[in-house]
């Protein structure tokens, strides 16, 4: 069930302001005995509660009376200052994650050959997106194989939307594409296309049929290729990434005659 400690009050706190609600203006003699919260505790209590904005004191009387906000009340403070913490926490948390990213980008990269494999659409989609982020300088996108109409409209815009922040990081992207490809993105896809990026300088699509599979090429030394399912025709079954300065140099001499030979997207 709910209660009001999930709001950040202790359960002496609790206690003593759903015995408020009860009691009326009471003092806080009585609201001890009312709420069970021991008279050693009951003057701290209250103190904390009404730095919450949960009662109001009458400062005049003696002895001193609390009476309980209403609850609706109550309820919409404890919300907002729950929200103020979490923002508070959650610019803290952005503040040690900027520290961290300059302090673990500083680490010399590895040069050694590794690769990795996905296996599923998921998977294969959560590694693909994975490595566009990791781009410093250049990716380049083949892609020949749509995956299920279904499921390509949102994976499209994933990835244009990943496309978007490398861009922004500085990564010059070239994609080439089939016709058919093209014809399998979402509307937003080429909507954003046309809006946004077709004039970019360091952004270039272009079409060309003569290309079968589906890879990428991230900073002329990784690739990613995509493993089609050999008993679903357009699925795709996993995803193999190597890191292989020497091979991506080989795939992109034969990636580059096709794309000397492919036409500027029109969308």
């Amino acid at each position: 069930m709910a209660s009001l400690r999930d709001l950040g009050l202790s359960e002496y706190e609790a206690r003593a302001y759903r015995a408020l609600l009860n009691t009326g203006p009471t003092t806080a003699k009585e609201l001890s005995r009312a709420s069970d919260v021991p008279m050693g505790r009951i003057y701290d209590v209250l103190n904390s509660i009404e730095q919450y904005n949960l009662v109001r004191s009458q400062t005049a009387s003696r002895p001193k009376k609390y009476v309980a906000v209403e609850p609706s009340t109550a309820l919409d403070r404890l919300l907002e200052d729950k929200k103020r913490e979490l923002d508070e926490k959650a610019d803290q948390y952005e503040s040690i994650v900027d520290d961290l990213a300059d302090e673990l980008d500083a680490a010399d990269p590895v040069e050694e050959q590794f690769w990795t494999a996905a296996v599923g659409p998921e998977e294969t989609i959560d590694l693909l997106l994975e490595r566009l982020a990791a781009a410093d300088d250049h990716i380049v996108m083949v892609a020949a194989d749509p995956v299920p109409e279904r499921d390509m409209q949102a994976v499209s815009e994933d990835v244009l939307a990943q496309l978007e922040d490398a861009l922004d990081r500085g990564v010059s992207v070239d994609i080439l594409m089939t016709r058919k490809m093209v014809e399998s993105l979402s509307a937003n896809v080429g909507k954003r296309y046309r809006s946004a990026l077709q004039s970019r300088d360091d952004f270039h699509v272009r079409t060309n049929d003569d290309v079968t599979g589906s890879f990428n090429i991230i900073d002329g030394v990784e690739i990613c290729i995509q493993v089609p399912n050999p008993l679903s025709s357009g699925d795709a079954f996993g995803m193999i990434d190597l890191k292989d300065p020497e091979f991506a140099a080989n795939v992109h001499a034969e990636f580059a005659p096709r794309w000397e030979e492919a036409e500027p997207l029109v969308f």
